[in-house]
């Protein structure tokens, strides 16, 4: 074992890592449910390429830009001093775990936060672009966030507190997604077109999967096996349940019954709120933080159809929104003996941690949003980032990677496969009564 290396602490971190990493494929079922039939396998490979294109970029440049020794003095971007791992073996440490550990663990939160964006423009983007948008977004939008917030940039020097990612994880990928969303416009027939999940089990097992890797992404970002993450690890378990509970409450208030797809929800919201805050507050203000974003959030849902930009999988009113309630809240409700110092407002703390918190999320989000933008606009300038509206109204899946999800085609239709294989001229025999059933 290398001096200063702890054993314990490198074996949580390798557990962690590896439940961070099973987020992007729970979060792939979780959006391949959610979409349309004719859309599953599309918004599946688009989480699982993120795995891929993220890797490649964040061990070429990625990490040394977010965690390198800072550039100038500025506090806004890494030098390139570790480009390519250049520098980092085995035996270098990062605090008390292998720093080759600490750069996996971390780009595993790159992967997933990469993948979250492509929610917000399901059904309707090619392919190819978003291969082109996911390493150049790793690199110019959130390399350079990670760096303010947690490789000693200008937002750990004014004091804002972000534990596991409200900031770099959450509101960069919402405020992002909100962008792309502009860039792509909405989808056809939003607003006049019901557009249901298709799969509700597999959003439910998408989501159990997602709540199982949050452990790792939120008590893994203690990077040790201590106290801290126990009580990390509660106060995860606690802000998910009491999301679930807050949607449900709002759904049967609102809608006269509680359904699975708000339950899958809630949990979620919960879950991105108390990750900015799971190492500030205490298990009361766990519970507080969940069940506020449950609520909160599970209107904000709602607010693509009123202002009308088509946010297909909600990455605004769940990522975003939540992610806003769960940094602001520490703030109000941080306590000393999760922080080792600040307090929030309501627990004797003042209005100080409040401001820092205020300062950080518009600036991280106008920052996500702005240069998302751009690059969303230049690459579809260079190469288009919509499919056709033929290719939209069929399917995306048969459009972009000749294949369906189901075998039999979609809501009963023949399968589209036959025509794309040349065989149009043999009528398609449905399947029998029974077997149909089966």
């Amino acid at each position: 074992m290398p001096k200063g290396i702890d054993a314990g602490d490198t074996a949580w971190l390798l557990a962690s890592t590896a439940l961070v990493l099973l987020m992007t494929p729970g979060l792939a079922l979780f959006y391949g449910g959610m979409v349309r039939a004719k859309s599953t396998l599309n918004m599946i490979m688009m989480s699982l390429v993120s795995v891929a294109l993220v890797t490649v970029a964040w061990l070429a440049a990625g990490y040394s830009l977010a965690f390198g020794p800072d550039l100038g003095g500025l506090g806004l971007l890494g030098g390139l001093q570790h480009a390519g791992l250049k520098g980092i073996t085995p035996a270098t440490p990062h605090g008390h775990v292998p720093a080759l550990l600490f750069v996996t663990f971390q780009l595993t939160f790159a992967i997933l936060t990469t993948a979250l964006i492509s929610g917000a423009i399901a059904d309707r983007a090619k392919f190819s672009a978003w291969m082109v948008f996911v390493p150049v977004w790793a690199l110019v939008v959130y390399a350079p966030i990670a760096h303010w917030v947690w490789g000693g940039g200008w937002i750990a020097d004014l004091g804002a507190l972000d534990y596991a990612g409200g900031l770099v994880v959450e509101i960069a990928s919402g405020a992002s997604g909100l962008a792309m969303a502009l860039v792509l416009g909405p989808r056809i027939g939003f607003r006049k077109e019901a557009m249901r999940p298709h799969n509700l089990p597999m959003v439910l097992l998408g989501v159990g999967l997602l709540w199982f890797g949050w452990f790792g992404f939120n008590a893994g970002s203690a990077l040790a096996a201590n106290g801290t993450a126990a009580a990390v690890f509660l106060n995860t378990l606690a802000a998910g349940c009491t999301g679930l509970l807050g949607w449900l409450l709002v759904e049967q208030r609102r809608d006269g019954r509680p359904t699975t797809f708000g339950a899958a929800s809630g949990v979620v919201a919960g879950l991105v709120a108390i990750t900015p805050s799971c190492g500030s507050v205490n298990v009361l203000g766990a519970l507080a933080v969940g069940l506020v974003a449950g609520v909160v959030c599970s209107y904000a849902v709602g607010w693509k159809h009123k202002l009308g930009y088509d946010d297909s999988l909600d990455v605004v009113g769940v990522h975003l929104v939540g992610g806003i309630i769960g940094t602001l809240l520490i703030g109000l409700l941080a306590v000393r003996s999760m922080t080792g110092g600040a307090s929030g407002l309501l627990t004797g703390g003042g209005a100080v941690q409040l401001g820092k918190q205020a300062v950080a999320v518009p600036v991280v989000g106008l920052f996500a949003f702005t240069v998302t933008f751009a690059v969303g606009k230049l690459i579809d300038k260079l190469m288009g980032f919509r499919v056709s509206a033929e290719e939209e109204t069929n399917g995306v899946d048969l459009a972009l990677h000749a294949e369906t999800a189901y075998e039999h085609g979609v809501h009963g239709h023949a399968n589209p496969l036959a025509k794309l294989a040349g065989n149009s001229g043999v009528p398609y025999v449905p399947p029998t009564t029974a077997s149909a059933e089966t």
